[in-house]
C-alpha cells in the first residue's frame, strides 16, 4: 500500500478508503487477509490505535471479518456490496455536482466521451 495522507481528512478514514479502493481495484479479493495492524502501523508510522479504528470500520461494514488469531480478512461479497454502495453514493453526492458543471461548460455525453475517451490531451 502507498499513501499519502491529506491532511483534512482523518488518517484512519483515509486508510479504510485505501482498503476500499484495493478491494474495488482486485488488489485484494475475496478470503484475502489484510496487512496486520502492526504491520500497517510500521509501514506508515501511524498509531496501531488508528490502523484498528479504520479496520474496525472494515467489519462494522460487513467488508471482512476477524479471525481470532489469524487475522483480518476480506468478506465474500465485500467487491459487490462496494460496487453497489460506492455507485449510489457517487449518483447521490458527486454526479449532480459534475452533471451541473458539465452542463455550465455546454459539455453533452457524446462530446465528453469523444474528447476525453480517446486518451489524447487536445491542445488549442
Amino acid at each position: 500500500m502507498t499513501i499519502t495522507w491529506n491532511d483534512s481528512v482523518p488518517i484512519y478514514r483515509q486508510l479504510r478508503e485505501r482498503v476500499v479502493a484495493m478491494i474495488l481495484d482486485g488488489a485484494l479479493n475475496e478470503g484475502d487477509p489484510l496487512p496486520s495492524v502492526r504491520q500497517v502501523a510500521a509501514d506508515f508510522q501511524i498509531n496501531p490505535l488508528t490502523v484498528s479504528k479504520a479496520y474496525q470500520e472494515l467489519v462494522d461494514d460487513q467488508l471482512v471479518e476477524k479471525r481470532r488469531g489469524l487475522g483480518m480478512f476480506v468478506n465474500d461479497g465485500a467487491r459487490e456490496a462496494l460496487l453497489k454502495s460506492e455507485r449510489e453514493r457517487f449518483l447521490r453526492e458527486e454526479w449532480p455536482t459534475l452533471f451541473a458543471r458539465l452542463q455550465r461548460l455546454g459539455l453533452d455525453l457524446k462530446t465528453l466521451l469523444r474528447e476525453a475517451g480517446d486518451g489524447t490531451e487536445k491542445t488549442a
